[in-house]
């Protein structure tokens, strides 16, 4: 299965070279997941998604160290190329209050019966995990209510993280 890491820095004070913390974080996560490799964080645009088809050990993510907060994956393909960016982790959402990127480790087993039920769209991502960020969505609304509506849906395995363009992280 994949690999789930990140970090929260609320003391206020950048970080000296933070990009080495999300770069080691990413080569331990790559024991669970080879097959690609992501991060989302809040950036001077907004809501940054960096991924790619590769094992951590084949990249280098470079931010900022003023990022607060952030997550990551490491992917084990269950479901979906990962030579198709759209398939890799963390996914965008959007939320009536938020922007957020969500990244999922497990497999979820009823992500078909949940399209059909809640006339969730169609779209490209070829994986399992998107209907995660489909159900939040459907709420309109990120917030606790809505991660626990979200995962009371799914079957399966699974762990999520969430970061929002507030910097909350919901896990």
């Amino acid at each position: 299965m994949c690999g789930l890491f990140g970090f929260l820095n609320y003391s206020g004070k950048n970080i000296k070279d933070l990009k080495n913390l999300t770069n080691s974080l990413a080569e331990q996560s790559a024991e669970r997941g080879t097959d690609a490799t992501g991060i989302a964080f809040n950036g001077k645009g907004g809501m940054c998604v960096l991924k790619d088809a590769k094992s951590a050990f084949q990249i280098s993510f470079n931010h900022n160290d003023n990022v607060k907060a952030l997550i990551g994956h490491t992917r084990h393909s269950t479901q979906g190329s990962e030579k198709k960016d759209y398939n890799n982790h963390p996914f965008l959402g959007e939320c009536k209050n938020a922007i957020f990127a969500l990244a999922h480790n497990g497999v979820l087993y009823n992500d078909d019966e949940l399209k059909k039920e809640f006339h969730l769209p169609k779209t490209e991502v070829e994986t399992d995990s998107y209907v995660a960020v489909q159900l939040l969505e459907s709420k309109r609304k990120l917030n606790f209510d809505s991660v626990k509506y979200m995962a009371e849906q799914v079957r399966g395995s699974f762990s999520f993280s969430i970061v929002d363009d507030r910097n909350n992280i919901y896990l």
